[in-house]
């Protein structure tokens, strides 16, 4: 075991522990997605749901149990029971399936290669979830409008990575437009996530920290802005709540109004 000390919520590197979670996770999904194997595509989507939000909290309760990193919501009373676009930032592994139990009836936005997985693409597919060719380039767009009003006329709620990808702690934001045009589209309101996943559990890092990881539903944007307005408001309130989330989780002083804006107009 490989340990580093931190203060305050974030507790200790461990390596081992990392490791064998990991496989863990892993045998945990091949076995889920095989011993549901096929019935899945015969199953009403609102029962593959239950399955994947009872995967989704074992797998937390696994995390917690063998790493020792636990995750917190904040915000409960800004989730979304309707309609919805909920903007997320994207820092880990551990938001692609942390929501989903916290969310009445997700779609999340996500490349079509995944669906093509056996038995775990399968789930996607039951799900209906909103997959996205991303060679198609500007018909990429399309796609994503077309399937995002299905939800919206089924009163789901829209998860959208603005960024894309997965970006370190502390790296200056990259959004894409993506998230601009459904908000543009739809007239529906946008709920911003703030979190600190990434000080847990870093992208493309096998090791994990201990400690209490945090989720934040912020306060919802309402339909009508302009896009520009739309994009400054959900980028200002995302990154400003996730900045003070890791500062929190580190022992350290939230960045300063004068820091923050100065960041945000180099992003």
């Amino acid at each position: 075991m490989e340990a580093e000390t931190a203060p305050r919520r974030a507790g200790r590197v461990v390596l081992w522990r990392s490791m064998a979670f990991t496989v863990a996770m892993a045998l945990h999904i091949c076995l889920t997605a095989v011993v549901s194997g096929p019935a899945v595509l015969l199953m009403s989507r609102r029962r593959a749901l239950r399955i994947g939000k009872w995967w989704a909290r074992s797998t937390l309760a696994l995390l917690g149990w063998m790493v020792g990193t636990r995750l917190e919501i904040r915000g409960r009373h800004n989730i979304p029971q309707g309609a919805a676009i909920v903007a997320v930032k994207h820092q880990s592994a551990l938001e692609t399936f942390a929501l989903t139990p916290e969310l009445p009836d997700p779609a999340f936005v996500l490349k079509r290669e995944l669906t093509w997985i056996p038995f775990f693409g399968w789930f996607l597919k039951r799900l209906d979830m909103i997959a996205l060719n991303r060679a198609a380039g500007g018909e990429a767009l399309l796609q994503l409008i077309e399937q995002a009003n299905r939800a919206v006329q089924a009163g789901r709620q829209i998860v959208i990575f603005p960024e894309g990808t997965r970006r370190p702690v502390g790296a200056p934001a990259q959004y894409k437009s993506g998230v601009v045009h459904l908000y543009d589209r739809l007239n529906i309101p946008c709920v911003p996530v703030a979190i600190n996943t990434g000080v847990f559990w870093p992208r493309r890092a096998a090791r994990l920290r201990q400690g209490v990881a945090v989720i934040e539903f912020l306060e919802p944007i309402a339909p009508g802005l302009g896009r520009a307005a739309f994009e400054r408001a959900m980028r200002e309130r995302i990154e400003t709540a996730s900045d003070a989330l890791a500062a929190e989780a580190l022992g350290l002083a939230p960045p300063a109004p004068s820091q923050r804006t100065a960041a945000a107009q180099a992003r």
